[in-house]
């Protein structure tokens, strides 16, 4: 990969032969876990203007209708979080000279806050070609991170590293784009009870807390802005000026938690089932995919693989998002399975192979699926890298119960450096294909009820018992003699079998991450707290020592649009799994008020709570729920000290078996994580996302 400088460019061309589809990276670190931007992407012509606002492609509208731009999403990296876009460059209109890459912060952060912010530009194969570093990030805002441009026939890469303390709204405008902002919503904290703030406070501070809750509503009265009227839509004739001045393209401002913007209804399918028909409870609604019959795992590998290959290629929007980051373009999928391929002596029979067409060119990649615990086989994966690179395919797909890890290899290979063609090797979780259909269906909607119903046939073939598609659900065989060194005291530091336990935690967490963000229709990534440049494995052995000498793995969650972090913490000694968060206090009102508030918020959530004052640095009073409700001052520190914020937890018996059945491990953490999201961070609202400064 070549290292440019800022205002350097190079030739994507010269650095490769299959640069038409290529995938940007922008990607950061944090030392708190927390910090976090959002990427964007502007199209603009030879006047360095968008041609009208469909041209900005950003959270909200993630993807062009021609499959020129596709915002593929963050995946969590061994030292932080990745935004990728995928970018057809033989797709882009001609009118567009440049696609700018850009990124901007929320809420009062800036780009300073963030650490080793990077820009990477790979072919579709997956090979970085050229890569730019920013190391002057300030009290910048918004970043213009490198732009790909035209030159005769060949497209370009410049490195700009331009930031903006104006943000998002300041990068826009200089785009011919007008962001319209929106006033931030007070958080739920400093909402509740305002109205009725003056009866909870003793009677020497009435008359205080009755004029801040009138500050409050007066300055949010004055933070809403006055609504513009809607600009005339369609183009105005060139031979005769418009009687009003031209509308500006515009678009909305930066809030979190917001759906896609479409150009046209989206259908998605209800929660809650329609009421059944059914004489009695024991009878089984008919399926598209049926799934009883299947005896043996070839059965399950066979019937899995045709019935994915067959809905991706039925419905556009999910065999795109499947296939989008392996470099595949946006076109006319067709799916195969049993395919007989010519390999030495004996043909090679790959479970399945997709070929998307767009401009006449052929994108083709061969799949191949394991289901249950079977593991992915280096050999077989090996001959199928080898008969790809014969042939001519882009990629080779491999589909299992595994959850890929950052610098850890699914299966050994060999890649002889002397082809001149290049072949891609790509991993995909059950889960992960599970999170995408449900995204689509429950939350991002898909282009018409068939297709909606296909995605949903296909979710109840992957949740059902016996398809063998339900993610990852095994922690390996050093599990359960590592829990037994751990409960007895004999497992020693340096003990190879903890690493591998601590391996298959970040794989669960991770699992745990996509059914959480399935659920809420936001994603969920692990927060990693490690500087950019160090070492996975060697972070994965200092993980094993703790665990060796503590006996606990821990783990941090993040839901995009939040600002706090769920912990989640297995302890083997115990049996126990604790998850928690910690709310911020809101500053200007009184302790037991601030408290109260609390404690109306969370009244739907278990009484088992364990709610702690946090005090400065220290940690103040605790008590479960239950107690809490009828004696709220017991929160108060005794000291009189100032109230910082809150620490919430639940407390949950572990399974102790390594598999996923109802005594299970895995299980267990996942109902955990469940049951405190559902239970406790959903009742707080704006509060637990209330906008703060991050990193």
């Amino acid at each position: 990969m070549q290292e440019i400088v800022k205002g350097a460019n190079v030739s994507l061309t010269a650095l490769s032969e299959d640069a038409g589809s290529v995938v940007v990276s922008l990607s950061w670190t944090s030392a708190t876990g927390a910090g976090d931007a959002d990427v964007s992407v502007l199209l603009v012509d030879e006047n360095g203007k968008v041609r009208s606002e469909n041209d900005f492609y950003f959270y909200n509208n993630p993807a062009a209708a021609d499959g020129s731009v596709q915002l593929l999403g963050k995946t969590p990296t061994e030292n932080g979080d990745e935004d990728r876009i995928g970018v057809d460059l033989t797709a882009v209109p001609l009118d567009v000279a440049r696609i700018v890459v850009a990124a901007s912060q929320y809420a009062g952060a800036s780009f300073g806050d963030l650490d080793d912010l990077r820009m990477t530009v790979a072919d579709r194969s997956g090979e970085p070609l050229v890569g730019f570093s920013i190391e002057d990030a300030g009290v910048e805002t918004a970043f213009i991170f490198g732009e790909l441009y035209r030159r005769g026939e060949e497209w370009k890469f410049r490195a700009v590293g331009q930031g903006y303390e104006t943000g998002l709204a300041g990068l826009a405008t200089d785009f011919g784009i007008t962001v319209l902002e929106e006033a931030d919503e007070p958080g739920a904290l400093a909402e509740a009870g305002e109205a009725e703030g003056a009866e909870e406070v003793e009677k020497t501070g009435e008359a205080a807390e009755t004029a801040e809750a009138a500050q409050v509503t007066e300055a949010a009265a004055a933070a809403v802005p006055e609504t513009a009227p809607a600009a005339p839509s369609g183009t105005d004739s060139p031979a005769e000026p418009p009687a009003t001045p031209t509308a500006t393209p515009t678009v909305p401002a930066q809030t979190r938690g917001r759906g896609p913007r479409t150009t046209k209804k989206k259908i998605t399918l209800p929660k809650v089932a329609k009421k059944s028909l059914a004489e009695n409870d024991t009878w089984r609604t008919a399926r598209l995919f049926p799934v009883p019959t299947l005896k043996s795992d070839r059965e399950r590998e066979v019937r899995a693989t045709s019935v994915l290959l067959s809905v991706m290629a039925q419905v556009p929007e999910f065999g795109r998002r499947l296939t989008a980051a392996f470099g595949a373009p946006a076109g006319r999928m067709q799916t195969f399975t049993e395919v007989s391929l010519p390999h030495g002596d004996a043909p090679k029979r790959p479970d399945g192979v997709i070929r998307v067409e767009r401009a006449g060119k052929l994108w083709t990649a061969l799949v191949e699926t394991k289901t249950n615990g079977n593991p992915l086989k280096a050999e077989q994966v090996q001959a199928y890298m080898d008969i790809a690179a014969r042939r001519g395919y882009e990629a080779v797909i491999t589909l299992s119960n595994d959850v890929a890890l950052e610098g850890t290899a699914m299966v050994d290979i060999k890649v002889d450096g002397r082809r001149k063609h290049k072949v891609g090797l790509w991993h995909l979780s059950w889960a992960e294909v599970a999170h995408q259909a449900q995204m689509l269906i429950r939350h991002e909607g898909v282009g018409n009820a068939a297709h909606a119903w296909l995605l949903q046939e296909l979710l109840e073939y992957l949740q059902h018992e016996n398809s063998g598609c339900h993610g990852f659900q095994n922690m390996g065989p050093a599990w359960v003699p590592v829990r037994n060194g751990i409960e007895d005291e004999t497992l020693a530091l340096g003990d190879g079998r903890a690493v591998e336990v601590v391996e298959s935690w970040e794989r669960l967490v991770r699992q745990v991450c996509l059914r959480l963000g399935g659920e809420l229709g936001q994603k969920a990534l692990p927060v990693q707290r490690a500087r950019r440049g160090s070492d996975a494995r060697a972070r994965r052995v200092e993980a094993a020592e703790r665990l060796c000498a503590e006996g606990r793995l821990s783990a941090e969650l993040r839901i995009e649009g939040t600002s706090s972090v769920i912990a989640v913490v297995a302890d083997l000694r115990t049996g126990k799994v604790r998850t928690s968060v910690d709310v911020p206090a809101p500053e200007g009102s009184y302790p037991l008020v601030i408290v109260k508030r609390l404690l109306r918020l969370l009244d739907g959530a278990p009484a088992d709570l364990h709610v702690q004052s946090l005090v400065g640095e220290g940690n103040g009073p605790r008590g479960t729920l239950e107690r809490l409700r009828p004696e709220p001052g017991d929160l108060l520190p005794v000291s009189g000290a100032a109230l910082t914020g809150f620490r919430l937890t639940l407390v949950k018996g572990m399974g102790a078996g390594r598999g996923n059945t109802e005594s299970g491990f895995i299980r267990s953490v996942d109902e955990a994580v469940d049951r405190f999201y559902q239970g406790v961070v959903a009742h707080l609202g704006s509060a637990e996302a209330r906008p703060g400064r991050r990193g």
